[in-house]
């Protein structure tokens, strides 16, 4: 098996698996402060080198960070800040950015 199989089964048994506790948006909100400085306060990224957060599937930040937290994924940033997280705080962060809801809109000019 290779380790690319191996963390995308690891990542379909985590978001298949009963969680302890439901995650918290709320407590994840607080938790996210320190992503803000790249990711801005409510998930919209401040930097143009920064995903936008905001509106993304639960279980694709929860995917992301353990990625990170485990290596399989690195950046120079994320991979420290991912791995002082345990999975109750990558849970509520990632409840919070996937509850912020995103529109968009097709200016007048453009219909």
């Amino acid at each position: 098996m290779t380790p690319s199989f191996l963390l995308r089964l690891t990542a379909a048994l985590l978001m298949t698996a009963p969680m302890a506790r439901a995650a918290d948006p709320q407590a994840g909100r607080a938790e996210a402060v320190a992503c803000s400085a790249c990711h801005g306060r409510d998930g919209i990224a401040m930097t143009p080198d920064a995903p936008n957060l905001a509106g993304q599937p639960e279980s694709y930040l929860v995917e992301q960070l353990m990625a990170y937290r485990s290596g399989a994924r690195t950046h120079e940033q994320m991979s420290l800040i991912a791995r002082g997280l345990d999975d109750a705080q990558i849970a509520d962060i990632a409840a919070y950015f996937a509850a912020i809801e995103v529109t968009a809109t097709v200016p007048d000019a453009l219909k």
